[in-house]
């Protein structure tokens, strides 16, 4: 398939009339043809004209129409085949065998909503029948389901170029929803986001669908960004990326004549807590297994490990020694774009300049233009505390390990930190004591708390919670990852009294949908 450098807004192929971008292959440092020129504010209008055209019809699909439609997109996306794999991976640096799984747990996503929607448990339907002759006042008929609350803005990451991208969590999520999508291209990878879009609009059109359900827009600088965050039209916005752009995108969605769901996740630590017996027991075989998480992938996870906070004492000595000769045994990685490369290293050499900072060891430099060069530093409880800069995201493999003095000094630490999508603890059955006063600390900071793992890695699952406090999301009771994703894109309405040929399938008195739905306060079924 011929990348034609266009946007697709609904079944259309539109060339942009801003300047071009184009994808740049980190890993030669080369531009990649062809360009996309970015669009313009009449382009985000059309979309949204679209999406919001679309969105009635599209809102009440019967559920079987709206799983199929989420499954020929899976298929729409495999039958690409190699041409997506090699585009991604030229986009990206990352390896054939990463984007391979990364093609597979996007399509696998799509497949587990498509679940999801046919289920019906997210219409979370609840009926309080009418009781005319209840004393001392009569009850009226009460039914409630979730409806799509309208169009969806997704923007795409940088470090996922297919599963937190144009058709991943969020696009599956909202789409599941009920809700039409208007997705921004990353500019990292303009074609692998093409080929995905054309995807999901061959999707459309074979499932019959209106042609707003699914646009697709580049932008050369910030105007179709912020354009499409003003839109009236587009209610809830889906975000992954840095603090800086989240916020100023997330200040935009509140400053709006009518404020929307904006969803970003955007900046986490990740800290692992290596309690005493654990590091005493296995501090070696702990101090290769960090190493093997942090850089995995460059480091370029949202869920990279970048704090390691312990008890001082020899097992901490040897754990770190163990981590070092670890580290320094690592081979350097491509960065995902001349940004991201540039931006950890400026990251890095802040820590190296912290006067309160000890280098403990650097892995290899590599020969490639943009490879990450990991680093491991070490400073004190007390200095962290003293200096909230030390707790700033590096996107990237570095890491910084917190040296305790006693137990209520690892306390202090995870009291001042920030919201966290994850927190680990290495511990054994000895430690548990400790683990005890820990939880509850690690409850109001992260959405994921691991006990003898390491954070890197994200289950997509019905239990998963892919969140956490600010500012790891900017919203702390909603998750990007797993099937509860898509309560961000709901909201409930009640009928009263409203007649039974009126009312939705879902809240009809003969429950033509065989939902699971609460009945005068017990299940059905």
């Amino acid at each position: 398939m011929a990348l034609e450098g266009t946007q697709l807004i609904g079944q259309q192929a539109i060339r942009g009339s801003q300047s071009p971008i184009a994808a740049v292959n980190p890993a030669t440092g080369k531009t990649l043809e062809p360009s996309w020129p970015g669009g313009t504010r009449e382009d985000v209008d059309k979309a949204c004209r679209l999406a919001w055209e679309a969105f009635d019809r599209y809102r009440e699909t019967g559920l079987e129409e709206r799983a199929r439609f989420l499954e020929t997109c899976a298929d729409e996306i495999e039958a690409i085949g190699d041409e997506l794999i090699e585009r991604a991976v030229a986009e990206s640096g990352l390896a054939e065998g990463r984007i391979t799984g990364e093609r597979g747990r996007t399509c696998n996503q799509l497949r587990l909503f498509a679940r999801v929607v046919r289920d019906g448990e997210w219409l979370d339907v609840r009926v309080d029948p009418a009781l005319p002759d209840r004393s001392p006042m009569p009850r009226a008929d009460h039914r409630q389901r979730h409806v799509a609350l309208g169009p969806v803005a997704v923007f795409g990451a940088s470090n996922f170029p297919l599963a937190f991208s144009v058709a991943g969590g969020d696009t599956a999520s909202a789409l599941a929803a009920g809700c039409p999508v208007v997705a921004k291209a990353h500019p990292a990878h303009p074609g692998t986001s093409e080929l995905v879009g054309r995807a999901i609009q061959r999707a459309v059109g074979k499932c019959g669908l209106p042609e707003g359900v699914f646009s697709l827009l580049y932008d050369s600088g910030f105007e179709v960004g912020q354009a499409l965050v003003s839109d009236a039209r587009i209610k809830a916005v889906g975000f992954t990326g840095s603090r800086k752009g989240g916020h100023a995108l997330w200040q935009i969605a509140q400053q709006r004549d009518e404020p929307i769901p904006f969803y970003a996740e955007m900046s986490s630590i990740n800290p692992v807590f290596a309690l005493p017996k654990a590091l005493e027991g296995q501090g070696e075989d702990l101090g290769r297994a960090f190493i093997n998480s942090l850089n995995l992938g460059a480091g370029q996870f949202c869920t990279n490990p970048g704090l390691l906070i312990a008890e001082k004492g020899p097992a901490l000595d040897r754990f770190v020694q163990t981590a070092a000769e670890a580290l320094r045994d690592t081979s350097a990685q491509t960065m995902l774009t001349p940004g991201i490369h540039e931006a950890y290293g400026q990251s890095m050499s802040r820590l190296a300049g912290n006067s309160k900072v000890r280098e403990i060891a650097r892995g290899p430099q590599g020969s490639g233009p943009h490879t990450c060069q990991p680093a491991l530093f070490q400073t004190t409880a007390q200095d962290f505390l003293a200096d909230r800069s030390l707790q700033e995201e590096v996107f990237g493999a570095t890491s910084l390990v917190i040296e305790c003095n006693d137990t209520t000094e690892m306390q202090q630490v995870a009291e001042q930190l920030e919201g966290q999508l994850t927190a680990s603890l290495q511990m054994e059955e000895a430690d548990y004591d400790q683990a005890r006063r820990l939880l509850p600390i690690l409850e109001r900071k992260a959405g994921r708390i691991l006990a003898n793992g390491w954070p890197t890695g994200v289950e997509v699952c019905d239990a998963m919670v892919h969140g956490g406090p600010y500012p790891s999301t900017s919203d702390s009771r909603t998750t990007s990852v797993g099937t509860a994703a898509i309560y961000r894109f709901l909201r409930p309405v009640c009928y009263q009294n409203i007649p039974d040929a009126l009312q939705p399938e879902a809240t009809r008195e003969a429950n033509p949908l065989g939902l699971n739905r609460l009945v005068d306060g017990k299940r059905e079924g």
